[in-house]
């Protein structure tokens, strides 16, 4: 059997983690070996030290790394944007009655995003933003500061919004900013290049996920579920299901990454990795393997299949 290790930081990225496992196993007579690596040096360094084969979310560092010399190879982009929800307090009406206000950015998690969604909305020299960490606050806990009135608006993710709209906050509902979102994937080119097919196994058992989270959720959850409770650390099926449900309903079966979504995360990159400046971030995408498989039909076949069930 072939084997390779897919590394990832985040707990609320494993339905898709383990779906990948799950398939490629069954289907491709692949053992992807998934390490979790929480420390962001550790899972920065992963892919040059050897620790891991592929890493799934946070390719931003990349960037730099390409740019001093580094071949890296971005495959695929099954999400369909960050998918974050804009909290509001109640008497909050529009993106208008931010000027002159200050809204709360989490340190982490694409941070700067933040500042290309203001210039976007036309709102970059009227709002302040300011980092709030989630040692101050919790996890994705920045809308505390928001019901306190210290800031007019945060982004957050709909995994933690509940408790949010609880304490008497709203969603406003606004235009996103198209990013390469999470499950994003990447590795070294020298990898890409050497194990070939072992990569176009890999990206049948990843297209092979994406369909059946989206076209059988249901036994999806159930045959996952053991897993994804020991890793998000949940004991409450309902909940586990409405996280489930989430993730999955931001993900696409086609996982190309748009121009728009590729030119604003190398942006963002930038602005947190300075040394990737000057950088052609198309040179840094490899998405031929989704394309002959789309081209042939694999995705066709797969989602025809699961209607089929």
């Amino acid at each position: 059997m072939q084997t390779i290790t897919l590394a990832y930081r985040d707990n609320d990225r494993t339905p898709v983690i383990f779906a990948i496992r799950e398939m490629a196993e069954r289907y491709y007579h692949l053992d992807v070996r998934v390490v979790q690596i929480k420390k962001t040096e550790a899972f920065e360094a992963a892919l040059f030290n050897g620790s891991c084969d592929v890493i799934i979310e946070h390719l931003e560092y990349l960037y730099e790394a390409a740019a001093r010399g580094t071949k890296i190879t971005m495959f695929c982009a099954p999400s369909r944007g960050g998918g974050l929800h804009l909290v509001v307090p109640q008497h909050v009406r529009g993106v208008e009655d931010f000027k002159g206000k200050a809204m709360a950015v989490r340190s982490s998690g694409q941070p700067h995003a933040v500042t290309l969604w203001l210039r976007m909305m036309g709102l970059e020299k009227d709002v302040i933003t300011l980092i709030v960490s989630d040692d101050e606050v919790g996890r994705w806990g920045q809308w505390r500061k928001v019901l306190s009135g210290e800031y007019i608006a945060t982004f957050m993710s709909p995994l933690y919004l509940p408790q949010a709209l609880a304490a008497g906050l709203k969603v406003l509902p606004v235009p996103e900013i198209p990013i390469v979102g999470h499950f994003a994937q990447a590795c070294l080119s020298e990898f890409a290049n050497k194990q070939p097919g072992t990569l176009r196994e890999y990206v049948k058992a990843v297209l092979h996920a994406l369909a059946w989270l989206t076209m059988r959720p249901g036994e999806a959850l159930g045959d996952l579920s053991g897993e994804l409770k020991t890793r998000m650390n949940l004991h409450d099926d309902a909940e586990l299901k409405r996280r489930f449900d989430s993730v999955v309903n931001g993900i696409n079966t086609r996982p190309y990454p748009t121009l728009r979504a590729i030119a604003n995360t190398y942006e963002i990159a930038t602005l947190e990795y300075p040394g990737a400046k000057g950088l052609n971030p198309l040179s840094l995408w490899d998405y031929h393997w989704v394309k002959q498989l789309d081209d042939e039909g694999f995705i066709d076949r797969l989602i025809e299949r699961m209607r089929l069930k």
